[in-house]
């Protein structure tokens, strides 16, 4: 290893992840994934999918998932800054309906890794961000679910952008008619 260092958290599974940085007058340079050291570190996944997006202050994204196709997601944040959250929902789990969240932005570098059966979504804090992540299956848009992400029972502690209340905020339509995890518990039946 020695490249990265991996932080547990208080969810079995999730971990951040600083990178190295070589940085000197021209810049800096980090390997952002090697395989043999997440692979050392006890993350040995198999990546088959990049995305990115770009959202502006105040947007919130989520909180996403696929049912029947869960993926693992290693995510970062390369301009600006974010507060990503992950929510446990595997069925059995200790924790289940339990929050994570992490600030990750461009002068933190962290990664923040997601394994399948976790809610994720994340605010955006600064004037703009762009945000990437890795994932482990393909999208299928037919298989998407989410969880309301103002659902009390979860209560994630969104910090708010300067300036902003939660009125302010921008979501998608989707994403103000999901279910609490309440609704989720009774639909699967655990």
């Amino acid at each position: 290893m020695g490249k990265i260092k991996v932080e547990t958290c208080e969810i079995e599974g999730l971990r951040v992840i600083t990178p190295t940085v070589f940085g000197d007058e021209r810049g800096f340079f980090m390997e952002t994934y090697n395989e043999n050291d997440f692979r050392d570190a006890g993350i040995d996944v198999t990546f088959v999918q990049d995305n990115q997006s770009a959202s502006r202050k105040g947007v919130l994204r989520g909180l996403h998932f696929q049912k029947e196709f869960p993926q693992d997601k290693l995510v970062r944040v390369v301009i600006g800054e974010v507060f990503d959250v992950a929510v446990d929902i595997r069925p059995g789990s200790k924790t289940f309906g339990k929050w994570f969240g992490v600030r990750l932005s461009q002068e933190n570098k962290k990664q923040f890794f997601i394994p399948k059966n976790f809610a994720h979504g994340f605010i955006v804090l600064s004037d703009y961000a762009e945000f990437v992540y890795k994932c482990t299956d393909f999208y299928h848009p037919n298989d998407e679910g989410g969880l309301l992400w103002s659902d009390p029972e979860i209560g994630v502690e969104w910090p708010m952008p300067e300036g902003m209340t939660r009125d302010d905020l921008t979501l998608s339509e989707k994403d103000t008619k999901w279910g609490g995890i309440r609704a989720f518990r009774e639909e699967r039946g655990f």
